[in-house]
């Protein structure tokens, strides 16, 4: 194609192009070039105008040099050839010097600014918390740590991941929003260089959570990040490391990486564990939604020197706004639930359900009992229970093995799911006693109306509607998606049966909760926000991770939701101080309740936690009060 065949634009522009490949001194030549053809024209003009320019045309010609001379920095002296040249040479130089100075500080301050957007500066904070990698976890542990941090002054957090910094301080101000007194630094590299690990200064921090991570090989880099920390240097104070591992088979090299004060969760089976317990109690993940964010009452440890010398059970009745549930011994061992004659030593701290770490202090006057409403039930014998697990995944078979615990001889398990011989070999193993749980494997889609309806569901004592797994995504549908699929389905059944389903559901995102297609309190395990919301809990206090450890096993003491009647009686007006009693002489720590009657209406769904011993309450049919108790 001909050169004139191109817009008169375009030629200019690859003349520019052209120009501009020479290199610097051909651009420095044209630029005093381009200077000079504007400068010394305008200064002619400028001295035409002038009414005061001399009259001659050598006084203007001098007059029109001092113009370019002051325009240039270059002076523009008058005089001698020789007295002209040296002040020529003199402001060049200075022009020189000023220009390089000028291009130092800019270099200087741009270096000074990379960095910082790069995130590599090291943070010299002390006492913070680190949140080592990034996930969708980081947005729910930062708000419960900023709601915790509310009334502490100089809070700081300090993020590092293989993330830009900007991207991550955009996506936290889009997620987190305000972070009040609470700081939030990011630094930018791999979490898995000892060397990178110093930028968020480790050692003095008071908590350090590695977040895991997604993939194959996400627990893998969890360990390496535990012991990249471990490299990086001992700690100077009493720092707690918190961590999470997603397969059960990873936890103990995770455990033994994280070091003496190292927690580790175990993602799959915390979750495989509450979808069990949950099952069987409806309402219970509300219970544990309301103790592990720090927005209401949650789990503190707290000094009990005013109650040195008295028993556990008057230690129950002391409080008036805080629930006792525990004891810390002076050894550093946890003891929840213990009998109501044991003794408060010296030494000991209470496990104790309280709005924060200041409000668990004891009352001047004991709240008053009703002896007369204390009633005396008789135990209650389980019965062997029928159960629908749909859906499967990798937690399935840790579902069933503590579904085997749990329930009573000749209980009964049915598993739907798209699968093949593998699947069933899976359900078949996954119980080790046929005879005490049986369990039996039907393929199907559960995305499909027609395998739901021939499930004559409503027979069922509970649903667990897990992430399905079984089956291939289809155009990046997510697990998620099927499940709320599901739910539809099985509103449709309730619907039809007229009677609310006592389903738990298990989803990923917190965010697809809001979607859900179920009545208001239903039960849901959202694995992601629950294994954010317990390590920030393990974080802020490290004996809180042997109360959990113990809450989430079928072994010692858990939370149950039990009926109201058969402490107190139905339809009088009782305090909360006498459901305490009552719940005592059971060797139960009674810390709140759940009415039937605010299920779907109420904020909280009916749900009190912790509520003040002096209120006043009339429970129904149907309502339940909250303890801690041996199962």
């Amino acid at each position: 194609m001909a050169w004139r065949a191109f817009p008169s634009r375009s030629r200019v522009r690859y003349a520019f192009d052209n120009l501009m490949a020479h290199g610097t001194p051909v651009l420095i030549g044209w630029l005093a070039l381009v200077c000079l053809a504007i400068v010394v024209p305008a200064s002619v003009v400028l001295v035409l105008a002038d009414r005061d320019a001399p009259p001659t045309f050598s006084g203007r010609m001098a007059a029109v040099w001092e113009s370019v001379g002051r325009t240039l920095k270059i002076g523009g002296e008058v005089g001698p050839p020789l007295y002209v040249v040296m002040s020529i040479l003199l402001g060049l130089v200075a022009l020189l010097f000023v220009s390089a100075l000028v291009s130092l500080i800019t270099a200087g301050l741009n270096e000074r600014l990379m960095a910082l957007r790069l995130g590599r500066s090291v943070v010299l904070e002390e006492r913070h918390t680190v949140l080592l990698g990034w996930s969708d976890q980081v947005f729910p542990v930062l708000t419960e740590l900023v709601a915790a941090n509310a009334n502490q002054r100089g809070a700081a957090v300090a993020v590092l991941a293989d993330k830009d910094k900007v991207e991550m301080d955009v996506e936290i101000a889009g997620r987190v929003g305000e972070t009040g007194r609470t700081r939030v630094i990011c630094r930018s590299g791999p979490t898995t260089d000892p060397a990178i690990l110093t930028r968020i200064n480790p050692g003095p921090a008071k908590a350090v959570l590695v977040l895991p991570s997604g993939g194959p090989g996400g627990d893998a880099h969890v360990v390496k990040t535990l012991l990249a920390l471990d490299a990086a240097g001992p700690p100077s104070g009493d720092r707690v490391v918190v961590a999470a591992v997603r397969n059960p088979r990873h936890h103990l090299a995770a455990t033994l990486a994280a070091g003496r004060d190292g927690h580790v969760l175990s993602i799959d089976d915390i979750v495989a564990r509450l979808l069990v317990q949950t099952s069987r109690q409806p309402g219970l993940s509300l219970v544990y939604r309301e103790l592990l964010d720090f927005a209401g009452d949650e789990f503190y440890v707290v000094p009990a020197a005013a109650l040195t010398g008295r028993t556990f059970g008057e230690a129950l009745g002391a409080f008036a706004t805080s629930s006792v549930v525990g004891l810390v011994r002076a050894d550093g061992s946890t003891v929840l639930n213990p009998p109501s004659t044991a003794r408060v030593e010296e030494g000991d701290r209470l496990i104790v359900i309280t709005e924060d770490d200041d409000t668990a202090t004891p009352a001047d006057t004991v709240p008053p009992v009703d002896e007369e409403a204390i009633v005396t039930a008789l135990p209650r014998t389980q019965a062997p229970e029928r159960m629908l697990l749909l859906g499967w995944n990798r937690r399935a078979p840790l579902i069933i093995e503590q579904l085997d615990q749990y329930v009573r001889a000749g209980s009964r398990l049915d598993v739907v799911a798209l699968g093949d011989a593998t699947t069933a070999h899976e359900v078949r193993a996954a119980t080790t006693d046929p005879d005490h749980l049986l369990v039996s494997f039907h393929n199907g889609d559960i995305t499909e109306q027609r395998t739901l309806a021939g499930l004559d569901v409503p027979s069922y004592d509970s649903v667990m509607l897990i992430g399905d797994e079984s089956a291939p995504s289809e155009g990046g549908t997510a697990t998620d998606d099927r499940t709320l699929v599901t739910l539809l389905h099985l509103r449709a059944v309730e619907e039809s049966a007229r009677r609310e389903l006592a389903v738990i559901t298990e989803l990923t995102d917190d965010r697809n909760r809001l979607l859900a297609p179920v009545r208001q309190g239903a039960d849901f395990i959202v694995s992601g926000r629950l294994i954010s919301l317990l390590m920030t809990q393990i974080a802020e206090n490290r004996h809180l991770a042997d109360v959990f450890q113990e809450l989430f096993t079928a072994e010692g003491s858990e939370i149950h939701l039990k009926p109201a009647i058969d402490y107190v009686p139905a339809d009088r007006e009782v305090t909360f101080a006498t459901v305490v009693e009552s719940a005592r002489r059971r060797h139960e720590c009674a810390i709140g309740y759940r009415l039937r009657a605010e299920a779907s209406i109420a904020p909280t769904h009916g749900v009190r936690v912790n509520p003040d011993k002096r209120t006043k309450v009339r429970f129904g049919a149907g309502d339940c009060v909250i303890v801690v108790a041996e199962g």
